[in-house]
């Protein structure tokens, strides 16, 4: 969805009256989703269904006037115009929605996004720790970040102070020097996509929207940088990742709540350890007591990872090479297909992919069209069910 035109005038304003609904919960969005199978046709159900399916708060949230929703599309249509082919927004629908984030157990009904966006479906590894790092911290995550975007990760992060900008700019480093095989980096951030926090990294905002890089936030253009925002954006910071690092960071911070998640998530979580007389090293040493793989080498983490997949040849959604072996499997028996393959026990994606054979990026799409008919449903740790439907 990445542009104003036509039907998708309609299609937007469906997805932003579930998306920024006051009152309207995710969790409750996604019940109307799987029961009406689009968000148009969630929209189209009137007060009468939004209860019978999400509940009296959902269908107060949804009778509200749609006014407010309808200034708020041509908002979005505006900067979209603004950068096209830069600039998108990204749903819970869309084949460009990111593999790892329909893994979690709260994903984001929509995603904007500025930059390349073919950078979601490439493998990443978050790095994250302390606003307040040291100069041998800022050193590490910039020569981790730089060495691990020159071998294809994408490096994500939260584009704050620290270590999460020197992430930033050493990924940046590493896609330059390999050229399109580089991973570069993605930033989740906790403002609307009009605006950059803190304005110290605007420069560097700027090159990651115009080179190897891309903003991602789930929050409304227009959203100031709100406390409460932050810690819930991390979510999506581990989600993107195949593992997390944390560089440095205290035993009370945002980075050991992203590798928190990272946990519950079923990702990896690597730590560089540091000096027992350093705060800063105090949250990566407690990582490492509960498990946390230490990390002294870039290459440390690359051989705990999978191997790399091929570098798509075109942004998510568009044609790639596997279209032609997948055209016999892609029919309408391609759900009883994934059905069968995933039994009655619940399964990681991997372990889908290995009994099909098919692309994660295809893999994920049927799940989800599953998952809206009500025949699949997702578990915590990245784990796919079947249902009583199914």
């Amino acid at each position: 969805m990445n542009g104003p035109g036509g039907s998708a005038d309609g299609e937007l304003l469906a997805w932003l009256r579930l998306a920024h609904s006051p009152g309207l919960t995710r969790a409750a969005a996604r019940r109307l989703l799987a029961a009406y199978g689009s968000a148009e046709a969630v929209c189209d159900a009137g007060a009468g269904g939004w209860r019978e399916v999400g509940g009296a708060e959902a269908a107060q949230a949804l009778v509200s006037p749609a006014l407010d929703h309808a200034d708020m599309r041509a908002l979005v249509q505006a900067w979209l115009a603004a950068e096209p082919g830069r600039r998108h927004v990204v749903t819970l629908g869309d084949a460009a929605y990111p593999p790892g984030l329909l893994q979690t157990a709260d994903p984001p009904l929509l995603l904007y996004a500025h930059g390349d966006l073919a950078r979601l479906a490439r493998p990443a590894v978050a790095i994250v720790g302390s606003r307040h790092a040291t100069p041998a911290g800022l050193e590490n995550a910039r020569a981790f970040a730089q060495h691990l975007s020159s071998a294809g990760l994408v490096v994500v992060s939260g584009l704050a102070l620290g270590i999460d900008g020197a992430a930033h700019e050493g990924a940046l480093a590493g896609a330059q020097a390999a050229g399109a095989a580089g991973g570069g980096t993605v930033a989740v951030v906790g403002t609307g996509l009009d605006r950059v926090y803190p304005a110290r990294h605007h420069a560097l905002a700027h090159r990651m929207a115009s080179g190897a890089g891309l903003l991602v936030s789930e929050y409304p253009l227009g959203t100031p940088p709100l406390r409460e925002n932050f810690p819930r954006r991390n979510r999506l910071i581990a989600g993107l990742s195949l593992g997390t690092l944390v560089v440095e960071a205290a035993v009370q911070s945002g980075s050991l709540i992203t590798a928190r998640l990272a946990a519950e998530c079923g990702r990896e979580v690597f730590a560089i350890p540091g000096s027992i007389h350093s705060p800063q090293a105090r949250g990566c040493h407690l990582l490492i007591k509960q498990g946390a793989k230490l990390v002294e080498t870039a290459d440390d983490i690359l051989q705990e990872l999978p191997a790399l997949p091929r570098v798509p040849a075109a942004v998510p959604g568009g044609p790639a090479e596997a279209d032609t072996a997948l055209a016999g499997a892609a029919g309408p028996s391609s759900g009883d297909a994934l059905l069968t393959a995933l039994g009655h026990d619940p399964a990681t994606l991997d372990a889908l992919a290995a009994r099909t054979g098919w692309p994660t990026g295809e893999l994920q799409a049927r799940l989800l069209e599953l998952e809206l008919a009500g025949q699949v449903g997702r578990l915590p740790g990245g784990l796919f069910q079947r249902t009583g439907a199914g």
